[in-house]
């Protein structure tokens, strides 16, 4: 990834929230790319995903490590993860409820592929919607946890970003992010940015 390509960018933590959660990173990427259909090697990989996931998959998958420490997270900062899933659990158990994992197209199976392989969660926005750096913050009113960019909030903490900062036909970069949690090494967060990258370029 050396010279014009994509490199990670460190986003901002507010400040009571680095405080209080040391480790608690947000980490971008952007790069240029247009949504499209999958290729064939996507969609074959999405299928053998599907094949390894399954129902003794989901009792086992709270007590490994990265999908713990979601929980952990989720707990400390008010949210259920019993009613709202951290993001690896919640992909299982959609494939279980549909009997796989569909083909949506790009970026939307890339984001899936890299969740599934490191359990870790990366969103995608249209980069031109979207100022960097990032920045992961209490929104002024409620406190409720954001990312938010200097154009304004682009998403609640571990949900999907604003509908209007979605990449469309007219994209032609891509900002990916990922929020890494305490207790999560940081391996695995760079390697679902760059599985994204390198399904997407």
């Amino acid at each position: 990834m050396a010279g014009a390509g994509p490199r990670l960018t460190e986003g901002r933590v507010a400040e009571p929230l680095r405080a209080e959660f040391p480790g608690l990173r947000l980490r971008s990427v952007r790069m240029a790319s247009t949504p499209r259909r999958s290729p064939p090697e996507v969609r074959d990989r999405l299928r053998t995903l599907s094949d390894r996931m399954h129902g003794a998959r989901a009792v086992a998958m709270r007590s490994e490590p990265v999908p713990h420490a979601h929980r952990v997270f989720f707990r400390h900062v008010g949210l259920d993860p019993d009613v709202q899933r951290v993001p690896a659990e919640a992909a299982l158990v959609e494939r279980l409820l549909r009997g796989g994992y569909e083909s949506r197209g790009l970026p939307a199976d890339a984001l899936l592929i890299a969740l599934v392989d490191t359990g870790v969660a990366v969103w995608a926005v249209d980069a031109a919607k979207a100022a960097e750096p990032l920045e992961l913050r209490p929104e002024a009113e409620g406190g409720r946890l954001v990312v938010a960019s200097a154009a304004g909030p682009v998403a609640p903490l571990f949900a999907a970003p604003d509908g209007a900062l979605a990449p469309d036909r007219a994209t032609r970069e891509l900002l990916l992010y990922a929020v890494q949690v305490p207790n999560v090494p940081d391996l695995y967060v760079e390697e679902a940015l760059w599985t994204c990258v390198e399904l997407l370029e």
